[in-house]
């Protein structure tokens, strides 16, 4: 099968297309032939290097998919050849190839009104959106939640699941096109996150009062601002950072504010199917609409690692088998 191949930690050119072995299912495992794969920021820092965990070299980048079911192993029951099916997460890390291989906790049923490329962009955009807005920010129909980014993958995925769960939706996007796709997906305000008032504008808008949930992408930019905005009893759900923040711890003492991170390889197996169950069953009814950003061929993985970390992008990046 082809897979793209990182024999050294390095800019995107490192990414490489190769023929490599077709693995097989074991006991508890599936094969899975893919059709799209999600593109993720955090596949860009461990490709460069400077991600905390680091795997051995060579390696095959990618934790998202969405295919079909090629072969099962010999006690697998749960599916069976022919099933759509998205990923969240494979045995080796190794979703960019025409294959990959996973354990069935990983792999969850494709409902047929959903597109492979949109499949693609559940796995950790929507899990990591969920974990963060509900288990770990517990945020409750009636709250006003604040989504910083909410144009991208992750963004747009806890825009969709606030307006499920009956919140208050504002979100901020650096572009026109931006505000207008959140808006599309349900946000009740939208903010220009490049204004330098924006904050402020966002303040205005609760009459004062403030936003009681804060989906926060971007934590070295934004946190120590996002404390002044929230509401006493206000919740932090830091998702992403770019680097090191300073704040006044104050301002969370001042409205007993909770900061909670999270990464989501740290959700216990048991939440992690919770989240899963919710996710097929939103895709399911229809409240759940992932947006596809940039298509592009499996050959051209470097130029979708470029692309998901432009800033201002919109939708999920994704790479198509076959393109």
């Amino acid at each position: 099968m082809k897979a793209i191949r990182v024999h050294a930690f390095g800019d995107p050119e490192v990414l490489r297309l190769e023929e490599v072995p077709t693995p097989r299912p074991g006991p508890g495992e599936v094969l899975v032939r893919i059709h799209a794969i999600g593109v993720n920021p955090v596949e860009t820092y461990i490709r460069a290097g400077t991600y905390a965990r680091l795997p051995a070299l060579p390696y095959t980048p990618g934790n998202d998919c969405a295919g079909v079911v090629e072969q099962v192993g010999p006690d697998v029951n749960e599916f069976k050849p022919g099933d759509r099916v998205y990923t969240g997460g494979s045995l080796a890390g190794s979703t960019y190839a025409e294959f990959t291989l996973c354990k069935t906790a990983q792999v969850h049923p494709l409902p047929e009104n959903v597109s492979f490329a949109q499949g693609a962009a559940m796995g950790t955009p929507y899990a990591t959106a969920y974990r963060g807005l509900i288990q770990r920010a517990d945020a409750r129909p009636g709250e006003i939640v604040l989504v910083h980014g909410a144009s991208g993958g992750v963004g747009t995925a806890a825009v969709q699941l606030a307006r499920a769960r009956g919140l208050r939706v504002f979100g901020t996007a650096g572009t026109d096109e931006g505000r207008n796709l959140v808006r599309e997906q349900g946000a009740h305000e939208m903010f220009d996150h490049s204004a330098p008032d924006h904050f402020e504008q966002i303040m205005k808008a609760t009459s004062g009062r403030g936003v009681d949930v804060i989906v926060e992408l971007l934590a070295n930019v934004n946190l120590a601002k996002d404390l002044t905005i929230l509401a006493k009893g206000g919740r932090v759900a830091i998702i992403g950072s770019r680097g090191r923040a300073e704040i006044d711890p104050r301002d969370a003492m001042q409205r007993d504010v909770d900061l909670r991170g999270m990464v989501l390889p740290n959700t216990p197996p048991a939440e992690l199917a919770s989240i899963h169950a919710a996710l097929v069953a939103g895709l399911e009814n229809g409240t759940l609409r992932p947006v596809i950003g940039k298509e592009f061929p499996l050959a051209e993985a470097a130029q979708a690692h470029r692309a998901v970390m432009k800033p201002g992008a919109i939708g999920k990046i994704v790479l198509v088998i076959g393109k």
